[in-house]
């Protein structure tokens, strides 16, 4: 039996990139062959088929968003913490110039409500954040940082959403506006805390 010449992480990582630039419907399968280099009976004997495929390159993106992650869980000021991961997104949807968005927050919106296994995988990356913004909250109120009277839970999953909301607002915004908008975003937001 022959070996296999490539790294299916690396296919899996080449494969999120075309993936997260026309998603799921829309990415063919010869896409995906152009986007790999791998032939299609690689990719089919590799990943079985375009879902196999997807649900590994989501797995690398979900990877990527771990330094979200672990920005807050990072030491310093509760509320700078909050503001330099929203800062960083607004950021990152300024400087797209294909406006690609989140893969997560795309896949959400395509996939979530059709399929178990996605939805799955969706629900654990959102709860890694969410579970990671609570504990930054809780320290913050512990710090006096932040009102003990706020529900860190209800606060966690409202800047998860405002997250999100921002990598789709940012994919539907006027280009004249949207600076200005997911800056606004950003500030009210912030005003919660």
């Amino acid at each position: 039996m022959r070996n296999k010449e490539f790294e299916p992480d690396e296919i899996a990582n080449a494969a999120m990139h075309v993936f997260w630039e026309h998603g799921y419907a829309a990415t063919s399968v010869q896409d995906l062959v152009d986007g790999t280099g791998l032939s299609r009976s690689s990719l089919y004997n590799t990943f079985e088929n375009k879902q196999g495929l997807f649900q590994e390159a989501l797995k690398c993106y979900q990877n990527i968003t771990l330094a979200n992650v672990e920005h807050l869980s990072g030491q310093g000021h509760v509320k700078i913490l909050i503001r330099e991961l929203l800062t960083s997104i607004m950021q990152d949807e300024l400087s797209d110039p294909k406006q690609r968005g989140c893969l997560v927050a795309n896949t959400a919106l395509e996939l979530a409500g059709h399929d178990e296994n996605i939805a799955k995988q969706i629900q654990h990356n959102f709860l890694r954040l969410k579970t990671a913004y609570e504990k930054l909250i809780i320290r913050g109120q512990e710090s006096g940082e932040i009102s003990p009277d706020k529900n860190p839970e209800a606060l966690a999953n409202f800047f998860v959403n405002t997250m999100q909301g921002m990598r789709v607002l940012g994919k539907g915004c006027d280009q004249q506006q949207r600076k200005q908008c997911l800056s606004d975003v950003l500030e009210t937001a912030l005003q919660c805390l």
